[in-house]
């Protein structure tokens, strides 16, 4: 009796010890691309957010957004946190897709997407927005998100997008080589790349998407399988996710909303130049917006929806609530 009375405290023992050990973090494979835009994802990763949450991130990086897209549907990324296109719209509007949150947004005062002129062509008179007519200006693919970008503008200054050359060039990086080497006239780049470029004499700058069109960047997204059937998990990652975007806010957003550095920008700039290889005094300059809870501009998703329609990009009919899963996503108060 008393043999088996010391093996079933040793069993007992044994059984508490492994209950006390900490539970395997949860990994979750994140895809992104290196802009100051996902800047609130490399606060959660670098302070430790995810891992309070019981998730192990692996930020996975892409030159685009196109293939982030791609990448979730095939199940090679848990989520993605990327600009939207018609890549993602075309997925999630034949039910492969669901948006769960916000990104960024290109709003004024802000500098997330940049509009970039070859040095010839800034000295052939190509100084203003209203002088893309005519000209050739590279994308990373058609029905990028600058494609969206700069059918706003063409909208919004009566041109149409039939009088540029598009260039489809697949990355960022290609699309600096060639404004560099005076291949293409103009682009429009996120602000990572695009200060890089500028800071070397390699463009010229015109201006910021977001003080001529505003619009909702970029989002976070999944299969429509793990939307269904992971929600305890997305739940956890949006709690971590919206912690670094509030972190991302407050370092660089005055009390009007406007851009604006606070006390901890110096530490939250040297968080995001250590993910995007850019000193912190270049991305300073290249800050881009990121709503404080992660919601989402439902208007303009409906008119980039509207817009690629109309571009016959899309093939399947759809609204953004067929795209948009409303038992994760806040939307935006106007």
């Amino acid at each position: 009796m008393r043999g088996l009375g010391l093996r079933s405290l040793l069993v007992a023992g044994i059984v508490w010890a492994f209950a006390a050990l900490p539970a395997a973090a949860e990994r979750a494979r994140i895809g992104i691309v290196k802009t100051s835009s996902s800047g609130h994802v490399f606060i959660a990763v670098e302070k430790g957010y995810f891992a309070d949450e019981g998730l192990e991130p692996e930020l996975i990086p892409f030159d685009a957004a196109q293939p982030v897209a791609i990448a979730v549907v095939t199940g090679d990324l848990d989520i993605g946190v990327s600009a939207l296109n018609g890549a993602f719209y075309n997925l999630a509007g034949q039910g492969a897709l669901r948006l769960i949150a916000g990104q960024s947004r290109d709003i004024a005062t802000y500098q997330n997407i940049s509009y970039l002129v070859s040095n010839r062509a800034w000295d052939a008179g190509f100084t203003s927005v209203r002088d893309f007519p005519g000209h050739s200006v590279a994308l990373t693919q058609i029905g990028a998100p600058a494609h969206y970008a700069l059918g706003l503008l063409a909208e919004k200054y009566g041109f149409g997008l039939k009088s540029l050359r598009l260039v489809p060039l697949s990355s960022f990086p290609n699309i600096v080589s060639a404004l560099a080497g005076n291949q293409v006239d103009a682009a429009l780049l996120a602000a990572t790349p695009g200060l890089a470029a500028f800071d070397k004499g390699e463009a010229k700058l015109l201006g910021w998407v977001g003080d001529e069109t505003p619009w909702q960047i970029g989002g976070v997204f999944v299969s429509t399988s793990t939307a269904d059937g992971r929600p305890e998990f997305l739940e956890r990652f949006l709690r971590a996710y919206i912690r670094g975007a509030r972190d991302y806010y407050a370092a660089f957003s005055g009390p009007d909303g406007k851009r604006r550095d606070g006390p901890t920008a110096p530490a939250v700039l040297a968080i995001i130049a250590k993910y995007v290889g850019l000193p912190s005094a270049t991305l300073h300059f290249g800050i881009g917006y990121v709503d404080p809870d992660a919601r989402l501009d439902i208007a303009d998703i409906e008119r980039q929806i509207a817009w690629y329609h109309a571009q016959n990009m899309l093939k399947a009919n759809f609204t953004g609530a067929d795209v948009i899963d409303r038992r994760y996503a806040k939307p935006l108060r106007r």
